[in-house]
């Protein structure tokens, strides 16, 4: 049985992050993706111009309708963007507790644009963390969530996952990237201790998208009935070879997409 995979994220109209790269990696993945906007934006590889918010009650219809009539096997959740929208997300997920959800709490554009408002932070904190399957954040979103410097080595990355672990999320993983190393590793907090999933670093600067592309593949590999540690472990694969594979694309000048076909397009070329 195909899986139905629901994303609750803001729109990228260039096409590598967002809403748009999670509909891509659904499909890569193979599970069938279905969208809720929360936001557009207007934004390209160079970063984020302008955004305009769907309203909240807007959000919660949208939710609502698509429960109404499709099997929803999972949910990834990536911009909420202010308070109205994270607690009408929390509002619609209230009752949707037996399906997995992934919450990637998209905080800081990889160009520096703020893209979650102050006060939306405790309503995240409160509200939707204790609904999360798996929260993925990276170092300074991990640093916000818990008020903290952010991590710069391994410990303060382990710390840091058992105690955002301890805000409700059943399992917590923090992505190194942003550590100052040749290693990129990533720390998974889960009820039976902790995991690390070690990486190399892909020497290109088309990362645009990596978190979204990552929280997707891991929905998707949870609603196929992964455990958690099972689903880190195959959407760490699949996003190295999407980024490995990037420079196979030529879109924008700055932060490029990541090449989220690259097994499929590589087969049928």
């Amino acid at each position: 049985m195909i899986r139905n995979v629901l994303s609750i994220a803001g729109s990228d109209p260039s096409g590598g992050a967002g809403i748009q790269a999670d509909l891509k990696a659904f499909s890569a993945r193979g599970v069938y993706g279905m969208a809720v906007l929360t936001a557009l934006t207007a934004q390209n590889t160079q970063g984020v111009t302008g955004v305009h918010l769907v309203p909240p009650a807007f959000v919660a219809d949208q939710i609502n309708a698509v429960f109404a009539d499709v099997r929803v096997d999972a949910v990834k959740i990536g911009m909420i963007a202010n308070a109205g929208i994270a607690e009408a997300v929390a509002g619609a997920l209230a009752d949707q507790r037996s399906i997995p959800i992934v919450i990637d709490p998209v905080m800081i554009a990889k160009g520096g644009a703020a893209l979650l408002a102050p006060e939306a932070v405790d309503v995240l904190t409160r509200r939707l963390l204790p609904l999360a399957t798996l929260l993925t954040p990276n170092l300074p979103e991990a640093a916000a969530l818990l008020h903290q410097p952010v991590a710069t080595n391994r410990a303060e990355m382990a710390a840091q996952a058992e105690q955002l672990r301890a805000l409700g999320p059943a399992a917590v993983l923090v992505k190194g990237g942003h550590l100052d190393s040749e290693e990129s590793p990533d720390v998974l907090a889960a009820a039976d201790g902790l995991h690390w999933f070690e990486a190399r670093r892909v020497p290109t600067k088309n990362t645009h998208g990596t978190g979204c592309t990552l929280s997707s593949a891991l929905a998707a590999e949870l609603a196929k009935g992964a455990s958690a540690e099972e689903a880190v472990a195959i959407a760490k694969d699949y996003l190295a070879g999407a980024v490995a594979a990037a420079g196979s694309l030529t879109v924008g000048s700055g932060h490029g997409p990541v090449q989220h076909f690259h097994a499929l397009w590589k087969a049928a070329g």
